[in-house]
């Protein structure tokens, strides 16, 4: 019968060290950027991130109407140039989407003609 006791209180403290753990805060979560802030994603937007701090993780939301945008993550020549590279490129179409921020320089841009040339277009460091 101690032995059971013994085993009960056990798993007693175990789980009560499960309850504990569930509900701290969680530590360094992800900061959520809109980007274009009320304007959304749109023209002259590429100035957007002057002055804002991001940190790998972050999500930038990006707000806007899928028939006449979308936003492509792209490497540094597709940025400098607005060009997307075919192979293995992510296109966003929803109008709402969420793009999480890797380490280091994160480039984005509207595919759409034009866009990207009228500053549709972002360059984002993420320490």
């Amino acid at each position: 019968m101690g032995e059971r006791m013994r085993g009960a209180a056990a798993m007693g403290t175990v789980m009560l060290c499960l309850v504990l753990l569930l509900q701290q805060p969680e530590v360094g979560s992800a900061a959520i950027h809109t980007v274009g802030d009320d304007l959304g994603w749109t023209f002259n937007v590429s100035s957007w991130p002057i002055g804002k701090t991001f940190q790998a993780g972050d999500v930038l939301a990006f707000n806007y109407t899928p028939s006449v945008h979308n936003v492509v993550v792209v490497d540094k020549v597709g940025y400098n140039w607005c060009l997307v590279n075919p192979i293995g490129a992510t296109v966003h179409r929803s109008g709402k989407d969420e793009i999480k921020l890797l380490k280091g320089m994160n480039y984005l841009i509207c595919s759409f003609p034009g866009h990207c040339q009228m500053g549709m277009k972002l360059s984002i460091s993420a320490d």
